[in-house]
């Protein structure tokens, strides 16, 4: 397969067959399948995680194996191609949970790089100074114009996925609460506390909020947990790593417990939520509008007070 660039493994997929193509679910697997439907010059039909993989009658499957270095070269090309922006709206479709995001994700890929062939170079006025590859390869003016083409099939479905995906983002910066545990030391040492949250994402969003934690907590250790998708993002003070818990049994039941101030600090928090209440403006509707349901059990400042800090009634 001829390529003009040893690190853009695109070229023109031609169809043999009906193929789905079946990955183990990550980033890097939906990178590697898109890798290999250009390799083998395919054109699948489906590129599914092996979860919510459904053969259709007569539909050929091939398992595909992550490889990361074909992973690394087909962001790279995208990212280069189609701009930051389209690259990390696949990054965005891997960590969906809708079972035909790995497939909006390929002819998402396949229609922007088709897109950036068909602007050439040749009659352009600014080639000789042009910043991008010389006036050979993709025009950097364009990069993110193949995102912006909603009205298109291919851009219209990964443009609704990476939506739901930045929102269900946004709710989990939003609605995430930690509590505080005891640290356990080893030979008489220092122990180091660390700080926990129970999360109910509809979608494996954890890898994409670690981050933003890290730069809001610092260097102080802590874990957030998501019990749906069975995923860990634990964070040591110094760098984050994702820990798979399925088959591990209940997470939280394993942790430590909280310290002797977290009682106390969750009711203060549940009186300052209280105290800003305003009764008479309440609006339950817009209330579950902005706040999911789904998360409440999770908010400490829905919890019910623990009986031994209640005050008394008369």
């Amino acid at each position: 397969m001829h390529r003009a660039d040893p690190d853009t493994p695109f070229s023109e997929p031609e169809i043999y067959d009906e193929v789905a193509y079946a990955y183990d679910g990550t980033l890097e697997g939906l990178l590697s399948a898109i890798f290999a439907a250009y390799e083998r010059h395919e054109n699948p039909t489906d590129v599914v995680p092996e979860s919510h993989l459904q053969p259709r009658l007569g539909q050929r499957v091939a398992a595909i194996p992550t490889n990361m270095n074909h992973a690394a070269r087909v962001l790279r090309g995208v990212k280069r191609a189609c701009g930051w922006r389209a690259a990390h709206a696949v990054k965005q479709a891997s960590c969906s949970d809708e079972p035909d995001a790995g497939t909006a994700a390929y002819r998402f890929v396949r229609y922007a790089m088709d897109e950036q062939k068909l602007r050439a170079c040749d009659r352009c006025r600014k080639r000789a100074s042009c910043k991008g590859r010389g006036g050979t390869g993709p025009c950097p003016k364009m990069r993110g114009r193949a995102l912006s083409d909603i009205t298109h099939p291919a851009v219209e479905r990964l443009f609704r996925i990476s939506r739901s995906i930045s929102q269900e983002c946004e709710h989990m910066r939003q609605f995430v609460r930690f509590q505080h545990l005891r640290g356990e030391s080893e030979g008489g040492g220092t122990s180091t506390e660390v700080w926990f949250a129970r999360v109910s994402p509809k979608a494996s969003v954890v890898p994409l909020v670690m981050d933003h934690f890290v730069e809001r907590l610092g260097v102080q250790p802590f874990i957030i947990y998501d019990e749906v998708h069975e995923l860990a993002g634990v964070y040591d003070g110094g760098d984050w790593h994702l820990v798979a818990t399925a088959g591990q049994g209940d997470l939280a039941g394993a942790l430590p417990d909280p310290t002797a101030d977290e009682a106390l600090l969750s009711e203060a928090w549940r009186a300052f939520y209280r105290s800003v209440s305003v009764g008479a403006r309440y609006h339950p509707e817009l209330r579950r509008q902005f706040m999911p349901k789904r998360f409440w059990k999770s908010l400490t400042e829905l919890q019910e007070s623990p009986a031994s800090l209640r005050r008394p009634t008369s």
